[in-house]
């Protein structure tokens, strides 16, 4: 139950909210959605199951309702709260303007923090051992001899660091800093495992330290996948003493599937074996030879098994028939008999080269800590051997999937190769989970204090199934399910237009057809986004506008031709100056994409966006479905395009007072028996459906 002070917490923070903000309006769905998480939290309904699923629509006001309902009762009850988002830009609008003002008007004080994964700092000790005079053997650990432009990177970076000019975050860095400089500094475990991070300033620990202290962590999904895979408490707070307000919760399941996924080269691993056979004595050496020889000797001879093994992989698949894309995948995720086998063997011996080298790099530590060896001359070796543990565990990861038998209830994992893009001659082994929410169940709904998963787009065609069989979530397993309409006045405000088009888009004269149907709909409007299927048709089409338009005087803004941000600024600089201005973009564009008022009036969509299952993970899935008497389309296709549906037409009313239209230049909604299913499920636009 809630206690009194909670809920006088909540109720005094709403109130200094209206006193804080002139413009405040106040919205039932808001207050309903607040007291629900909060009696959720709660266990109000559920003391065993305090889990929130709420589609909260566009103008509702979520962020700050999660921030009423969760806040006040985590500090009442001893617990921290976990906001994890997708994208940078909500995360940026909770800790530059959500979260100070709430700390504003709450009852009691809190303190709230952005965390990033580790990945995102650099190690001190490579970054020293790289710059040094003792660091070019380090250069080995780039894929390539490193480019002088490369070195003065390097050396810069060491050198603003060194200065306290820089505090080791990537995104801290004026400029971006290219993959192959930062993979080769960036921080790992192993090397902060040493225990001589913190003292010396260590990027990372200095963050960590930050996190331990704040009551709010803003995280993000990948960051939150990372800390449940190593178990939970790692780098965010125990699961058990945590509410994680899971915001744009339906990118949730991709990364959590992605995340679980793992891939490797077979003679690029090969090569980097060598390497690290070459340096195993000189790392060997470092952590007192006597007690290391033993494991010396098994890495070796772990290394001298593993190198021949991928090779013979490498010949036996090198007659595989790969399709365009370099790829070939195996049905229902079945391995040849040889090559499971021999993965079995890969797997055990990845296993033990991965446990005989780490316990090198420990006895490495061990002696820095005992004094017995100076850490300036440690340092680099153990930014060395921690490189190559990463690679290890990566390939003992990969090698225990390809050796993992299919279960017999549930879905395969999907297995493929595909060419390597740097390498022709090299082949890249693939493995990744179909489905997932298993895992999130075992890992986070069964553990955590509190949860609540929230998103303006979380239900497909009008219900929760789809996003619960993702999640590993039931509707009836004492789950609490919210879905509240936006404010808007959408019959008021709002057009959805079907035209009586000639042609679907699954036919050929459909592109072709555009160009004329375009400008009978931009014609008369200020402010224009056009969504296209893929990048090749939205070219296409602006090829064949672009004269007729600048002839108009008209202003095109095509994505791809110069940066997002600088694409949508243009835009907006057009929309002030009261300039016809045209957006065109992909799927990319239906989401994150903000552009209220007079920045758009006026949204073409050109088809329904059902996603063709081409990558092999999709086909995989599509082909278990099939299996198991299932219907791909209508499982996966249509649930999916349903909600990306819904995010297009959500780019329309961004505000209340916000008017426009709605042009879907796709009749399938109109003439197949699905479309009705899809058209129920936008907001509700007056609709002009035009028949012939």
């Amino acid at each position: 139950m809630l206690s009194p002070s909670t809920k006088k917490d909540i109720r005094s923070s709403y109130e200094n909210l209206r006193a804080q903000l002139q413009n405040f309006i106040p919205r039932k769905a808001q207050n309903f959605l607040v007291a629900e998480l909060a009696k959720t939290l709660a266990g109000e309904y559920n003391p065993k199951r305090r889990i929130m699923v709420a589609e909260a629509g566009t103008g509702i006001g979520k962020s700050m309702a999660y921030l009423l309902g969760a806040i006040p009762y985590a500090l009442n009850n001893n617990k921290k709260v976990v906001v994890s988002t997708a994208t940078v830009a909500l995360q940026e609008q909770l800790i530059e303007k959500d979260l100070p003002l709430f700390r504003r008007v709450v009852t009691r004080e809190f303190s709230f923090v952005l965390a990033k994964g580790r990945q995102r700092y650099c190690c001190g000790q490579k970054l020293a051992a790289f710059a040094s005079s003792e660091g070019h053997g380090q250069q080995a650990l780039f894929e390539h001899k490193p480019q002088k432009a490369e070195i003065d990177l390097m050396n810069d970076l060491h050198s603003a660091y060194a200065r306290g000019k820089w505090s080791g975050d990537r995104d801290a860095w004026p400029k971006p800093i290219p993959d192959n400089i930062w993979q080769s500094i960036v921080s790992d475990k192993h090397t902060c495992h040493s225990g001589l991070t913190a003292h010396r300033g260590c990027p990372f620990a200095k963050a960590r330290e930050n996190l331990d202290k704040a009551d709010v962590i803003v995280a993000n999904h990948s960051l939150l996948m990372a800390d449940l895979e190593l178990g939970g408490g790692v780098i965010l707070p125990e699961p058990e003493q945590a509410l994680y307000m899971i915001d744009e919760a339906h990118h949730l399941p991709i990364v959590a599937r992605d995340f679980s996924a793992a891939s490797a080269s077979l003679l690029g691993a090969a090569s980097w074996l060598e390497k690290l056979n070459q340096s195993a004595s000189k790392i060997a050496n470092a952590g007192d030879i006597k007690r290391s020889s033993r494991f010396l000797d098994s890495l070796q001879t772990g290394i001298q098994d593993l190198i021949p093994s991928l090779r013979s992989v490498r010949d036996m698949l090198s007659n595989m028939p790969l399709n365009s894309d370099g790829v070939y995948r195996f049905e229902d995720g079945e391995l040849p008999e040889a090559l499971f086998n021999l993965s079995k063997e890969i797997q055990k011996t990845a296993k033990k080269a991965n446990q005989s080298l780490a316990k090198l790099h420990d006895l490495v530590s061990e002696r820095v800590k005992d004094g017995e060896i100076a850490a300036r001359l440690a340092d680099p070796i153990q930014a060395e051997s921690a490189f190559f543990l990463q690679r290890l565990e990566n390939l003992e990861k990969v090698w225990t999937l390809m050796a993992q038998p299919n279960a017999n209830k549930g879905a395969p994992l999907a297995r493929w190769i595909q060419r390597d893009a740097e390498r022709e001659t090299d082949l890249v082994v693939h493995v990744s989970p179909l489905e997932i929410g298993w895992r999130l169940d075992q890992l986070l709904w069964s553990r955590a204090a509190g949860v609540s998963l929230m998103s303006a787009t979380l239900r497909a065609l009008n219900q929760f199934s789809y996003f619960c069989r993702q999640v590993g979530l039931e509707e009836n397993d004492g789950t609490r399910f919210l879905a509240l309409p936006s404010p808007f006045n959408y019959e008021e405000n709002a057009q959805l237009v079907v035209p009586n088009v000639p042609f679907e888009p699954q036919q050929e004269q459909f592109t072709a057809m555009l160009p004329d149907i375009l400008l009978e709909y931009l014609e008369g409007q200020t402010a224009s986004l056009v969504l296209f299927s893929s990048y090749w048709q939205m070219n296409q089409v602006a090829e064949k506008l672009r004269l007729q338009i600048k002839k108009n005087g008209w202003h095109l803004h095509v994505q791809g031709e110069a940066s997002r941000t600088a694409t949508l600024d243009a835009h907006r600089k057009c929309c002030e100056q009261g300039k016809v201005s045209i957006l065109f973009g992909t799927g990319s564009f239906s989401e994150g994409v903000d552009l209220p008022g007079n920045q758009l009036t006026n949204l073409i969509i050109t088809k329904i966006p059902f996603a063709v299952p081409t990558s092999p993970v999709e086909e995989a899935h599509a082909e278990y479905i099939e299996r198991k008497g299932g219907n791909p389309f209508m499982q996966i296709s249509v649930p999916e395009a349903s909600k990306k549906l819904i995010q297009s037409a959500g780019r329309l009313l961004r505000k209340e007072q916000d008017s426009g239209r709605v042009v879907l230049l796709d009749r399938r909604v109109i003439n197949r028996r699905y479309g009705k299913a899809l058209l129920d499920s936008l907001p509700p636009f007056k609709r002009v459906i035009e028949y012939t």
